[in-house]
């Protein structure tokens, strides 16, 4: 495993998007400037976590004014989380990392079948790493549990900070 420490290189991953095109972050990151906030999130059969992401949406001009691409990421399938995307119309990045490449390299938490405590069985638990124009990480968290995550509004406060207090 790689270490996360902050102006670190993060990991490229490549990932198919819903609807289904490939992803390489790497790739994305050469085309488009600016910064991007990389969000790995339960699943689509998660209300906290659609809950989350439709203000996600709703706040997006934000993060789009300042140069900042939103990727989301989940372990669910797929089709499910191509249903989700057209079903909310979510218009940033929903990728799916059914082979765990992503969240094994950035370290998130997955909750597994033998877990102590039955929450929904296998699945990635939240975590937000905010990375900048060259790749290197500027901000991270990561949760066990759905509850903690950072609000939209507490989103753009980091992001704004960061932004502020650069070197």
């Amino acid at each position: 495993m790689s270490e996360f420490e902050l102006g670190k290189t993060v990991p490229n991953f490549i990932l198919p998007a819903a609807p289904g095109d490939e992803y390489n972050f790497e790739e994305q990151r050469k085309q488009k400037e600016g910064w991007y906030l990389i969000i790995f999130f339960r699943g689509s059969w998660c209300p906290a976590c659609m809950s989350e992401l439709d203000a996600l949406e709703d706040g997006k001009d934000y993060f789009n004014k300042k140069d900042i691409h939103i990727v989301t990421i989940s372990t669910d399938n797929l089709n499910a989380l191509t249903d989700m995307t057209k079903e909310h119309k979510f218009s940033f990045t929903v990728l799916s990392d059914e082979n765990h490449q992503a969240i094994n390299d950035y370290q998130v938490h997955y909750h597994k079948e033998n877990a102590p405590y039955e929450d929904h069985g296998a699945h990635g638990e939240p975590a937000y790493f905010l990375v900048d124009e060259n790749g290197c990480l500027l901000y991270q968290q990561r949760q066990t549990s759905p509850f903690g995550r950072p609000s939209v509004t507490e989103l753009r406060k980091i992001t704004t900070y960061i932004h502020k207090n650069m070197k």
